[in-house]
């Protein structure tokens, strides 16, 4: 991943009140797919509410998360396609909101608001299939059956794409 200066987002935001750009990473699927989609971003409003995307500042690179909750000072995140939060203080979130390859997705659009609340109120079911997943594998590795579920998974996967087993 291309690693962009810290300030340059920012610089953006501040001379146009607009930044557009590519998607990096998956930590935003389904919602934004990496290299494909265009975001809009404008600057960050005085409060942000639960279920914008903020994009914000962290160790150095920017992150594009949804807000799952407020506190004084500071915002928790998480990616859509992500198990793990993150504690963001107000003061480095630089935008909020945005469109989609010319698509605008906001706080107020009732379709985009049971997306993030989908995505954000079955965060629980979505942590215990994920667990399940990753320990069925486990305790399919001890018993020597992984090796035999890769084939068989690698084998459909060749099917789908034409390849030959």
């Amino acid at each position: 991943m291309k690693r962009i200066r810290v300030s340059a987002f920012e610089e953006i935001l501040k001379k146009d009140g607009l930044l557009v750009y590519k998607t990096a990473g998956r930590s935003m699927l389904p919602m934004l797919r990496e290299d494909r989609d265009l975001v809009t971003i404008v600057p960050a409003p005085e409060r942000l509410r639960r279920g914008d995307v903020a994009l914000f500042r962290m160790d150095g690179i920017y992150v594009l998360h949804r807000v799952i909750g407020a506190g004084d000072g500071f915002y928790v995140t998480r990616g859509d396609n992500n198990h793990t939060c993150e504690t963001v203080p107000a003061g480095d979130v630089i935008g909020v909101g945005f469109k989609r390859n010319g698509k605008e997705y906001g706080a107020k659009d009732p379709r985009y608001r049971l997306y993030a609340f989908l995505r954000t109120g079955l965060f629980p079911l979505r942590l215990f299939v994920f667990r399940c997943k990753r320990r069925l594998a486990r305790l399919a590795r001890r018993a020597g059956l992984l090796p035999l579920y890769q084939k068989t998974k690698n084998a459909f996967r060749k099917k789908k794409t034409g390849e030959k087993p």
